[in-house]
């Protein structure tokens, strides 16, 4: 009598598709919260002090981490600082001499945006094109809309220059000029 072997991985991949049905009904496996709920917040950036800057920021929640949509307008033309803090209140200044911290939750000293270790809140730079309009759009993996890592309460800003991730303890990018509070839209799960 001759034997059939199926190899094993090959076996274990039927078994496992067996479980990942995506039909409806009384068998269905649910499906998991972020295909369910996206989270999505927004930072509807305002001018601080007598600064043009103003724009919109848009975060939602995906299986890679956060994405972030950002267009922003009357910036001078180059490369201006993105970053989140760890207060949850604008500055009424400008002032780069005031240091605010960054949104930080893993202490970690400050860095570019694709470093390993990096305050969370480091995002890098805007660009802006001769017409002093920058987009933004990036997925990052480390912040959240949920938990301790969550952006949500915390305030963004844009600010005057580029950010040198070299200089500590904030990158040295000169004056704010745009800033809002990250806030959750209706429907979280």
């Amino acid at each position: 009598m001759r034997s059939h072997h199926v190899p094993v991985a090959a076996l274990i991949a039927v078994l496992a598709g067996g479980c990942s049905s995506s039909r409806t009904g009384d068998n269905a496996v649910a499906a998991s919260p972020e295909s369910i709920h996206p989270l999505t917040a927004v930072a509807d950036l305002s001018p601080i002090g007598d600064n043009t800057v103003r724009g919109t920021v848009t975060l939602t929640r995906e299986p890679g981490g956060v994405h972030i949509v950002a267009n922003v307008e009357g910036l001078t033309p180059g490369d201006h600082a993105f970053t989140v803090l760890e207060t949850g209140q604008c500055p009424s200044y400008a002032d780069s001499a005031a240091v605010l911290p960054h949104f930080n939750p893993t202490g970690a000293p400050h860095g570019a945006v694709d470093a390993a270790s990096r305050h969370l809140g480091d995002l890098g730079n805007l660009t802006a094109d001769p017409s002093g309009n920058a987009h933004y759009d990036r997925v990052d993996a480390g912040l959240s809309l949920e938990g301790p890592q969550s952006v949500v309460g915390h305030v963004m800003v844009v600010r005057a220059s580029a950010d040198d991730p070299a200089a500590q303890p904030d990158g040295h990018a000169g004056p704010r000029t745009a800033c809002a509070v990250i806030t959750l839209l209706q429907g979280k799960p």
